[in-house]
């Protein structure tokens, strides 16, 4: 369970203001179809991240214990950094797909936006740090949808009322935290 909660959490958090939650609101404000936008929000999502724990947990497997431990938690310290970098997305990553349709468009655009993103990294280490990585993809999953289906129903309101810059902060400082806690092989303690 413990997989899944952190999983969920972290990128929940580390979704608030990035990219691919921008993207969600143009499709939204483009589109006018929220729930065909979800759905293909889910799909691009679940593919993208099923990839992502797949390489995480070869990972796991290639590398010995503590170089695991430390290139998993440096990965979540340089996350934390990252995190404090603001997301742009270019204007035409969903006119470049129009021909698709609206499932299409969304999936084919939220799985192009989510490689190499922080949520995608964030699952990659995820999935080499826990060896429940179903229930890591399935947290990673969840916690995109909890911060993206809001960003296709409420959009503009939502970026409005909630500072940006304090969701990122609080996401770096778990990424942060859970870097130091891997470095020095908290789990151990437990």
């Amino acid at each position: 369970m413990e997989a899944f909660l952190v999983s969920t959490g972290v990128v929940a958090l580390g979704e608030m203001g990035d990219k691919t939650q921008l993207l969600a609101i143009i499709l939204a404000a483009t589109f006018r179809r929220p729930w065909t936008i979800i759905a293909g929000i889910f799909v691009a999502t679940l593919v993208n991240h099923a990839a992502a724990g797949a390489v995480g947990g070869w990972v796991a497997q290639a590398l010995g214990p503590d170089v695991l431990r430390w290139v998993i938690g440096i990965s979540f310290i340089a996350m934390a950094v990252w995190m404090m970098i603001p997301d742009k997305i270019e204007d035409d990553a969903a006119r470049n797909t129009r021909g698709l349709g609206v499932f299409g468009t969304t999936v084919v655009a939220f799985f192009l936006a989510e490689m190499g993103d922080k949520t995608q990294i964030a699952t990659v280490a995820l999935a080499a740090r826990y060896a429940e990585v179903v229930q890591v993809i399935l947290g990673t999953t969840l916690g995109m949808m909890l911060a993206n289906v809001p960003a296709v129903f409420l959009g503009d309101k939502i970026a409005k009322k909630v500072s940006m810059q304090l969701v990122h902060g609080i996401a770096a400082a778990i990424f942060c935290i859970l870097g130091v806690l891997t470095l020095f092989n908290a789990g151990s303690l437990f």
